[in-house]
């Protein structure tokens, strides 16, 4: 099982960024995905994460409404599309899976595969 999160780069702020987190070996159509991020000096944080059946858990408040998940299980690939990109959003972006569960548990002790994350800059 193995997932890799893509996608990242600069950005002013203001801008958007779409990440993309592809899985291998792996069949994501039955799992939980959720995206994370840990900032410079800080924790790991859940941003949020899509079940199965396509239900959306918002970890975070700070990005409910510019952040979009959609998942593509054909594609064996979930998105994360940032809109109005924030200096704080700066941060390493990982995705894992709460295989074998289906849902997106509240704790990401839950979650694994984490694989390489990709860096997210916003700056001017």
């Amino acid at each position: 099982v193995q997932l890799q999160a893509s996608g990242g780069g600069l950005v002013q702020p203001g801008g958007f960024l779409r990440l993309s987190c592809a899985a291998f070996g792996f069949t994501i159509d039955y799992h939980g995905i959720g995206w994370f991020r840990q900032a410079p000096g800080k924790e790991r944080e859940a941003v949020a994460c899509v079940s199965s059946d396509y239900r959306v858990t918002d970890y975070i408040d700070s990005t409910k409404g510019r952040f979009t998940l959609t998942r593509d299980n054909a594609k064996a690939t979930v998105s994360l599309q940032m809109n109005i990109l924030k200096p704080e959003d700066t941060a390493v972006y990982y995705c894992a899976t709460s295989y074998p569960r289906s849902d997106c548990p509240p704790n990401q002790r839950d979650f694994r595969s984490w694989g390489q994350g990709t860096l997210v800059t916003v700056s001017s």
